[in-house]
């Protein structure tokens, strides 16, 4: 039976790139066509959606999944997860949707909550997409004990076979610059780069602070003559500040000549941002 490709990662995870699956798998077949890539590297592995979609895409590939936060051991665990959740939907069955949940009741839920982490796991970015207002994350339970808690709870138990998400990846845990100059001089390696946007909150990640405009510049040096597919935002306004690079000051630009696809993500009706993915081969050997 074949494996089961997924179009978005099983658990949330703040950034995951789903909106990018398809021309992401559009561009690795295209460039199986007229290059040998042995190696996949994904230095930010993040929820390791771009890991599994090279993976189920590219199988003869080694494809390296750099699980620098942790997904994995959240994965191993939703079934604890799904037992968590279902008693919370339990204490929740006469509440109505999307409404505060009053202190009654969030006692209530913590008290089971923090029974649960005395078990020694919970998985406090799932717990937020049930509990929290959207797009709000809290990673502890103290951080929990102090937000306003909503009803938002999934009425699905998350997928107990999703470890097969990651079959046939090589996880790792380290820096990404660590694992770059691993890999950097390896014949028909492709990187894959998912640094955060400039200024995110990065919180749910295991970074203490914003991502900041140095870090982002460092990832450009992990660019200057590797083949990469790397995904920014126009929120960031990186790719103005190395076309500004090479005009003024003769600093190479890592995008140009790079293939470019964008996606736009519509916040509301006055507000928007598009998300870009840049393809550059610069060295690899023609498939034969």
């Amino acid at each position: 039976m074949p494996l089961k490709r997924y179009k978005v990662a099983p658990l949330p995870f703040q950034g995951q790139k789903r909106n990018f699956v398809k021309p992401f798998v559009g561009t690795l077949k295209e460039l199986s066509q007229s290059q040998d890539i042995k190696v996949v590297v994904d230095l930010f592995g993040g929820s390791g959606l771009l890991s599994h979609t090279a993976k189920r895409i590219l199988p003869g590939c080694k494809v390296i999944y750099n699980d620098y936060d942790g997904f994995s051991a959240r994965l191993r665990n939703v079934e604890r997860t799904n037992e968590l959740l279902t008693d919370i939907r339990a204490l929740l069955c006469d509440y109505p949707k999307e409404k505060r949940i009053s202190e009654a009741y969030k006692s209530v839920i913590l008290a089971r909550i923090e029974k649960e982490e005395k078990r020694g796991f919970v998985d406090y970015i799932t717990l937020s997409s049930s509990l929290l207002f959207s797009a709000y994350y809290v990673t502890n339970f103290d951080e929990l004990k102090s937000s306003t808690l909503y009803n938002r709870v999934k009425q699905n138990n998350y997928d107990v076979n999703a470890a097969e998400y990651l079959y046939g990846l090589e996880v790792v845990k380290c820096d990404y610059l660590e694992l770059f100059n691993q890999y950097k001089d390896v014949t028909g390696v492709l990187f894959v780069v998912d640094p955060p946007y400039l200024t995110t909150d990065t919180k749910t990640y295991l970074f203490d602070q914003y991502w900041k405009l140095s870090d982002f510049l460092n990832v450009i040096n992990v660019l200057d003559q590797s083949n990469f597919v790397f995904f920014t935002s126009s929120k960031s306004s990186l790719i103005e500040l190395c076309e500004w690079l090479n005009v003024n000051h003769n600093i190479k630009n890592p995008f140009e000549n790079a293939d470019l696809k964008t996606h736009e993500t519509r916040l509301n009706s006055d507000s928007k941002y598009i998300d870009m993915m840049f393809t550059r081969i610069i060295e690899m050997q023609k498939a034969s």
